[in-house]
Parts: C-alpha cells; sequence; structure tokens
C-alpha cells in the first residue's frame, strides 16, 4: 500500500471512532471505563472547490508542519518536489504563481491549498495578524520539503 494511502486510511479508521455508548448499551460506565481508547481532535478543515489528485512516484515522506508566517513576511521563492495540502487556519495568505490567471491568489481563514511540484511560488503576509497555516507534505524520499535553487524547478 502507497504511504499516502496507508496515511489516508488510518485517518479513516480514526475519524470513525466514537466514545458514545451505543444503543445496547446498558450499564452506566465507571469513570476509568468513561475514557475513549482513541480520542480524535479535529485540527482543520479547509474548504476547496475542485478536486484534489496527489500524485508522487516511488518511496515518499510525508511530513507534517505548522508554519506562522508574521505580517510583512513571505516564504521566498520556491517549488516543492512533490506535493502539499495545507488549510489557512488563520489570516490571509497572498499566493503568487504563475498558475493563477493574473499570477496571485489570495487564501483567507478556513480555505485549503495544494501545490503540485516543481513550479515556482511564493506565499506572502499581506496582512496585518500571523498567517497559521497547517500543512501536509508529500515528498519524494531524499528530497527537501521546498527548493529555493531555482534553477531545479521546472520555469
Amino acid at each position: 500500500m502507497r504511504p499516502l494511502a496507508a496515511a489516508l486510511l488510518v485517518v479513516g479508521l480514526l475519524a470513525g471512532c466514537s466514545s458514545a455508548p451505543t444503543p445496547t448499551d446498558t450499564a452506566s460506565p465507571t469513570p476509568e471505563a468513561s475514557a475513549p481508547p482513541v480520542a480524535v481532535a479535529e485540527i482543520a478543515e479547509g474548504d476547496r472547490a475542485d478536486g484534489v489528485d496527489v500524485s508522487v512516484p516511488g518511496p515518499t515522506q510525508v511530513n507534517y508542519r505548522e508554519i506562522t508566517i508574521e505580517p510583512g513576511a513571505g516564504t521566498g521563492l520556491h517549488c516543492h518536489y512533490g506535493q502539499l495540502i495545507a488549510v489557512v487556519a488563520q489570516g490571509e495568505l497572498t499566493h503568487y504563481a504563475d498558475i493563477y490567471p493574473e499570477g496571485v491568489h489570495v487564501y483567507r481563514t478556513g480555505e485549503s491549498i495544494v501545490e503540485g511540484a516543481e513550479y515556482v511560488h511564493e506565499g506572502v503576509n499581506e496582512g496585518d495578524e500571523d498567517v497559521v497555516l497547517w500543512v501536509t507534505y508529500i515528498t519524494p524520499e531524499g528530497k527537501p520539503l521546498a527548493e529555493t535553487d531555482l534553477s531545479k524547478c521546472e520555469q
């Protein structure tokens, strides 16, 4: 099973776990028995109008990061060898890339970002509050999460 598929399977299984008693449970739980054996915390949800197709060939690594960008700061120009899926947990990220019709798109709190491999882009916080991103990277094993040597990016 591919690493991404395995990770999504585990997340799906955990999402189905519940501490609520089933209709056949009639005994009152003791304090020790009331704690669920698996706890699930909803971290983030981001809406997206179109579908998501993630494909990273070969052995992969999956990394999860919280990234905070202060007002006026940015990621710098870079590209990725794999793909990433992110949720804007707070603020507005101005994303500059040639993939957009006018070269720029603003992602707001509650929206998701999907970045593909090899195109040059930059995220900038042009607002007055921190931008907080929750990002999952799916990257070919041994490659950096972000490449700043733009000569290695497809242009």
